[in-house]
């Protein structure tokens, strides 16, 4: 077991130990931020829980107050609409807002590049998505995948804000009353590594 999977284990025994020591036992949701305004959080819940395989696909998405103790709030989450990209298998998954689905867009690879960390100076400090409309390409860094790439869209789909080629936050809420968020982590803005 590595190191990431030891510490999400043991960060797992201890919500649990600490919702234990509360009463009555809540519930943890983890999922992908897909809204975020006036202190509400939309997640699409992950079905398999697993950090190397994350499947976002529960619906309909679900709406939470964030807490009001600031002791119980982590970071603000980003926002994004892409659940998953493969380039393999050519597609990319979104949630369409439209019509509250889930969706794999069919996807013509341009460029990727594997094993890119977070330092390369390919995307070190830039912004990401790129869209360029003309050639209806869009650039994604994954930072979860190492991967940078580029790829054509649809043409219906070019238009849509940029904000759909984005993956947003992953997030863990603790709730006891479906919708009120007793305390809410921030995963991908969570350094567990920082003293």
């Amino acid at each position: 077991m590595n190191t990431k999977n030891l510490l999400f284990l043991i960060a797992i025994i201890m919500l649990s130990f600490s919702f234990s020591a509360c009463g009555e036992y809540g519930k943890v949701d983890q999922g992908r931020v897909i809204a975020f305004e006036n202190d509400k959080v939309t997640v699409i819940e992950d079905k398999n829980m697993e950090p190397k395989n994350p499947d976002y696909s529960i619906l309909p998405p679900h709406t939470y107050t964030m807490p009001t103790d600031p002791n119980e709030r982590g970071a603000n989450p980003k926002a994004g609409l892409r659940l998953k990209i493969d380039v393999d298998k050519k597609y990319i998954k979104i949630f369409n807002t439209q019509t509250q689905a889930i969706e794999d867009l069919p996807i013509e690879i341009v460029d990727v590049q594997k094993s890119i960390g977070g330092d390369h100076p390919l995307v070190a400090g830039k912004e990401f998505p790129v869209v360029d409309k003309e050639k209806r390409q869009v650039t994604i860094y994954s930072p979860r995948q190492k991967m940078l790439s580029t790829f054509t869209v649809p043409e219906e789909y070019i238009d849509w804000p940029e904000y759909t080629w984005e993956a947003g936050d992953e997030v863990r809420i603790y709730w006891k009353e479906k919708g009120v968020s007793l305390r809410f982590m921030n995963i991908t803005k969570t350094d567990i590594f920082k003293r």
